[in-house]
């Protein structure tokens, strides 16, 4: 699809807000990760391999102890994973290893060490007595002030119709009583909506199909604004622990690196042709303008664009340092722009730093060990089976030396908050909560029901129905009006 026609523009008014949330690495790891991960490959460091590598650090200008991190970080992958140890065959201690002197041996600081420890206990019974008078705690409920008769015979309320929906999303009479209700009140936005669901359900009428019909001629949204930190909370599905999220983002960078690491090792790395990189500013391919649109809205920048239409699929992530699109053949050709922005929007989504953990480990099993090896790092002491505990220590040593000591202060405050709301997470969950949240931020550009059902139709149509339900129930709900609103549409 390559026409010329407007379609992915702001408002002449668009504000571009402050960009969070979205992964990022710098220049550090880009660079000198590549580098050693080539040194250690066979195994030796040679002297004439730690004197590149002493080179390409003072030209980088990287701090010695940072660079002694990442050295130890991919050793201790590379270890892991070949079952190997590697050697450094340099007679002294080289220039980019060296480092300040323990300062832990100072007096000082291992007296404020002690105290930080008494105070980690302390926390740890004002948790444990917390819970415990929580438990104890009467709870009352009075419902003295409650009208007997409640609602007239034969009305509902919005709220008491919308947890219907949420219910059964497919629940036609109680989608239409929701029109009529925000129809009734003025509120047209939301009666387009459950317009727009009726017609999803095939029961929407004439009313309904003429009001979608004038609002499908006015093109795709055009926001004034772009969706801030808070609007992305109410974006995330309810079932998408933020805790959970939080954890996983601390670590994500390191893994990253670890994970391309490997894979170029192996020599699996997606070769990318840079032929086929695409500009967003001067591309006239719609997909890849559709991009650096949905982006500015999501209040994230797109990643590096390769239009490959020899992929079969849609899109999907090429691993690296950093992390790359490719656009396959049907996005490129055959899409309409609603179908396009919800692509967009969803696969964006999966660039948040709380979300890329899923890129690089599908599997339920492979983020629980990268859980856990996040909450040793934050405490050593949690309690593990030893056959876990042999399979997350090389995964935490892999990580911790990438981390920065605000990183694992970072860990360490998510990991007490994790205590306090019970210390338990259902991985499974989240990691579904999370594709859902993906679609919806996909639906939220696209602003189309229909566009998004046959862009799941082109990958599974087996999982469609239960993916337009949670959809279905997402256009009901305030959540979405909200961020419409937020954005500057509705």
């Amino acid at each position: 699809m390559t026409t010329q026609e407007p379609l992915f523009e702001h408002q002449n008014t668009f504000e571009m807000g402050q960009m969070s949330g979205q992964l990022t690495l710098g220049k550090f790891e880009v660079h000198y990760e590549e580098l050693f991960a080539e040194v250690i490959e066979d195994g030796v460091i040679t002297i004439e391999e730690r004197a590149r590598l002493d080179k390409a650090a003072n030209a980088l200008g990287i701090d010695p102890e940072r660079l002694r991190k990442l050295e130890q970080a991919l050793q201790a992958a590379f270890e892991a994973r070949h079952r190997v140890t590697v050697r450094d065959l340099s007679d002294e201690a080289p220039a980019s290893l060296v480092v300040k002197p323990d300062a832990a041996k100072d007096p000082r600081m291992l007296a404020l060490e002690l105290k930080v420890a008494e105070l980690t206990r302390r926390v740890a019974e004002l948790t444990r007595e917390l819970e415990e008078a929580r438990e104890r705690e009467a709870v009352e409920v009075d419902l003295r002030d409650m009208p007997s008769g409640g609602v007239e015979a034969g009305e509902e309320t919005a709220e008491e119709l919308a947890r219907r929906v949420r219910a059964d999303p497919r629940d036609v009479a109680s989608v239409r009583g929701l029109h009529r209700a925000f129809t009734r009140d003025g509120d047209l936005d939301r009666a387009r909506l459950l317009a727009q669901a009726l017609h999803h359900l095939g029961a929407a009428g004439d009313e309904e199909r003429a009001s979608l019909a004038q609002h499908r001629s006015a093109g795709l949204i055009r926001p004034t604004s772009s969706l801030a930190e808070t609007g992305w909370k109410l974006l995330f599905h309810p079932e998408e622990e933020l805790l959970t999220g939080q954890i996983f983002a601390v670590i994500v960078p390191a893994v990253l690196l670890g994970r391309v690491s490997a894979l170029r090792r192996d020599k699996a790395l997606v070769a990318l042709d840079p032929q086929k990189k695409q500009d967003p500013k001067v591309s006239t391919v719609q997909a890849v303008r559709c991009f650096d649109w949905a982006g500015a809205i999501l209040g994230m920048t797109s990643p590096a664009l390769y239009a490959e239409p020899e992929l079969p699929g849609i899109v999907e992530v090429a691993l690296g340092v950093p992390p790359s699109t490719r656009l396959g053949k049907q996005a490129l050709s055959g899409r309409t722009p609603a179908e396009l922005a919800f692509i967009a929007g969803r696969h964006l989504s999966w660039y948040r730093q709380e979300h890329f953990v899923c890129v690089l480990f599908p599997s339920v099993l492979d983020l629980e060990d990268l859980f856990l090896g996040a909450l040793s790092i934050a405490n050593a002491s949690i309690p593990l089976t030893q056959e876990i505990r042999q399979r997350v220590a090389p995964i935490a040593k892999a990580i911790e030396p990438m981390l920065e000591p605000a990183s694992i202060d970072r860990l360490r405050g998510h990991f007490l908050r994790f205590l306090e709301e019970g210390g338990r997470t259902n991985l499974h969950r989240w990691a579904s909560a999370a594709e859902r949240t993906a679609a919806r931020a996909g639906l939220l550009l696209a602003d189309d029901l229909d566009a998004a059902r046959r862009v799941f139709e082109l990958e599974d149509p087996r999982t469609v129905a239960a993916k337009m339900d949670d959809l279905l129930a997402f256009v009901a709900s305030d959540r979405y009006v909200n961020l419409r609103r937020q954005i500057g549409v509705g």
